[in-house]
């Protein structure tokens, strides 16, 4: 006997509303769990993480950079703010740490004179054997040149101002990226202020953090020869 057509229909609507109904409580369920906007690092990469930023000259123009540490610490991360002149004993500091276990990742972040100094910092922090997982400089003043490896560094300078990218010489390892802002409303004494400036630097430091499990680029050996010095120790301060 054939099944009687209305008989089907029914059964088939019937069918299609279990389909539509399982389908809403999956969405129901998507639309409950709760998705973070972003991942974001761990406790342990945390607390094996330090990040030292360094003012330019006078502590009155670089302040923006207090607002970055004090927006890292709100995430649990340590931070150091220093004028860059302090940058040789911030890496005896940060060397010392690495060595006895307490840091697995060190960032660098510098305004003005503060980013001209960086490429300094780095060479010292390789000479003793410790890795850079990220160096970001904002407006460096002075012609600054890499000569030894942060596993990244980011040069964010204005174009048409006292700010000049950052050059990469012979034998540089890691990435290096000029990132030009002309035209976007910022200065020199305002990019450490900007809060698109600040939100990119915090979100790249969050990204080193997270890659930090990734095994760090090889370093200089301790008592290896210095490469030649970078601007910020032969060039007069200025912010």
């Amino acid at each position: 006997m054939r099944p009687n057509g209305r008989h089907t229909a029914g059964a088939s609507q019937l069918s299609a509303l279990r389909v539509w109904a399982m389908g809403l409580l999956l969405l129901s369920a998507v639309a409950i769990s709760p998705t973070p906007a972003r991942a974001a690092p761990s406790q342990a990469q945390v607390a094996t993480t330090h990040v030292y930023l360094l003012r330019g000259v006078l502590n009155i123009f670089s302040l923006g950079l207090d607002t970055i540490g004090a927006r890292l610490q709100a995430q649990g991360i340590p931070v150091t703010v220093a004028n860059f002149v302090s940058w040789s004993s911030l890496a005896d500091e940060a060397a010392t740490a690495y060595k006895a276990g307490r840091l697995k990742t060190i960032v660098l972040v510098g305004h003005s004179s503060g980013a001209t100094a960086l490429p300094d910092m780095i060479a010292k922090l390789n000479q003793l054997g410790v890795p850079v997982k990220l160096a970001i400089g904002l407006d460096s003043v002075f012609k600054t040149k890499l000569s030894t490896g942060a596993e990244r560094y980011i040069n964010i300078y204005i174009g048409d101002g006292p700010g000049e990218p950052v050059r990469a010489a012979n034998g540089f390892r890691g990435k290096l990226d000029n990132v030009d802002v002309r035209g976007t409303g910022v200065g020199h004494i305002s990019i450490d202020k900007n809060e698109a400036i600040q939100r990119r630097v915090i979100a790249e430091i969050d990204a080193a953090i997270m890659r930090s499990r990734a095994p760090a680029l090889p370093v200089a050996e301790q008592g290896a020869p210095r490469q030649a010095r970078s601007a910020a120790a032969t060039a007069p301060a200025r912010n």
